[in-house]
């Protein structure tokens, strides 16, 4: 089985796509997204063609694929966008 991981997104559109035509060409069953998916984080600086909705929009067509952990920029609000578990504490 072929997994492809990703992170640091921070609400990057042009970052989503080229994730995501990856992800299509490579013929991975699953995206591990390795947290900071949509927040930029306090630290950083916007990013380029920062639009964190459409982002989230993008990843929820192919959620039902999606394992995501939680990175140090993600939040209960992001997760309130997402169809994919990104919050919850892993035991």
């Amino acid at each position: 089985m072929k997994l492809m991981f990703a992170s640091d997104i921070h609400g990057s559109l042009p970052a989503t796509e080229r994730v995501l035509e990856r992800f299509t060409q490579s013929g991975a069953r699953w995206l591990i997204i390795l947290g900071d998916v949509l927040n930029h984080g306090p630290r950083n600086a916007l990013p380029e063609g920062y639009a964190p909705a459409e982002v989230a929009e993008r990843l929820n067509s192919v959620a039902e694929r999606i394992i995501a952990v939680r990175g140090n920029c993600d939040s209960e609000v992001d997760q309130m966008l997402l169809r994919f578990p990104m919050t919850a504490p892993w035991q």
